[in-house]
């Protein structure tokens, strides 16, 4: 037991965030990032703090990228910048999506 244990005296948790994903479900269905959780908890379990920070970082990006989204919105934001741009200077024209096709 740690001297100071914060956690607890304070009444909260700082893991339950990233463990959130191991939880039980509701209708028995895995959430969206259990399966990079799962193998981020596999590579890292009894190797060590230390170790699991080399060895285990593929497994860590792709933990955090399902949860947070980062890469994923950076490349929209690209995507729609140049969009933007190609409309800008005329090399690309919107959709009408409200004509009707029949």
């Amino acid at each position: 037991m740690p001297v100071l244990d914060l956690q607890n005296q304070l009444g909260i948790d700082l893991d339950k965030w990233l463990l959130y994903q191991s939880n039980k479900q509701p209708y028995q269905r895995a959430t969206m990032c259990h399966a990079f959780e799962k193998e981020w908890r596999e590579c890292s379990d009894g190797i060590g703090t230390t170790r699991a920070r080399k060895e285990c970082d593929l497994e860590w990006e792709d933990l955090k990228e399902c949860m947070t989204r980062q890469k994923m919105i950076k490349r929209m934001r690209t995507v729609l910048a140049q969009r933007k741009k190609m409309i800008k200077e005329g090399n690309y024209t919107l959709p009408n999506c409200e004509s009707d096709s029949s």
